[in-house]
């Protein structure tokens, strides 16, 4: 004769369930919370070096302006009364660089305070993103100062025979060491922008 066994399912006790479903959301808001604070070193290490930049690139723009505004020579074997100068006030393309790039100088300036809450906050979307199109608004002014300028210190430098344009450096040598000079150093301050830019599309990326 067999006897029938009977099995009974017995559930897990509610508070044993609930203990572990907090012990699952803990462990998701803490995986989460490490996460976070990653990313956040991550974007406030990226804030830093974008701080930094900002620095050298406003020293590099006033040296640029500065040396172009500075930028003279008198030729010394004439008399008083007949004499050659070089300047850049004597070329307007000269004077639109000086114009431009102590602008760009003052926005980085005045950018300093949206990196400072980018490095405080780096997690935070509006400063980042109000910097982005601000950079890339002021590098478009940077290259277009930096480029003319190029042009006319080549011509300088070379001349042009098919218009008769005969170069000035042999007698000028400083003014055009000078003007050379700064058109590097705008050339500089735009990859400085480039690199700028890309920190801040990276920063944006995640969100």
């Amino acid at each position: 004769m067999t006897k029938d066994s009977t099995t009974i399912d017995v559930g897990e006790p509610s508070n044993v369930t609930k203990s572990r479903s907090h012990v699952v959301v803990d462990a998701k808001k803490k995986k989460g919370f490490v996460a976070a604070a990653a990313g956040g070193g991550y974007k406030r290490g990226l804030a830093i070096f974008d701080f930094l930049l900002r620095l050298a690139a406003i020293g590099i723009t006033i040296a640029a302006s500065s040396l172009m505004f500075t930028a003279e020579e008198t030729l010394p074997f004439f008399t008083q009364f007949l004499q050659f100068q070089a300047g850049y006030d004597d070329d307007p393309t000269f004077q639109f660089f000086v114009i431009a790039t102590a602008i760009v100088a003052g926005y980085l300036l005045l950018s300093l305070p949206f990196s400072i809450v980018s490095i405080v906050r780096p997690q935070a979307v509006a400063p980042r993103l109000i910097l982005l199109i601000s950079d890339t608004v002021v590098v478009t002014l940077n290259t277009a100062a930096a480029a003319a300028a190029a042009a006319i210190v080549y011509l300088a430098h070379n001349g042009n025979a098919n218009t008769n344009w005969l170069p000035i450096c042999q007698q000028f040598g400083d003014f055009c060491q000078a003007v050379s000079t700064a058109v590097v150093a705008a050339s500089i301050a735009v990859s400085f922008f480039i690199l700028l830019i890309v920190i801040s599309a990276i920063s944006l990326k995640s969100h």
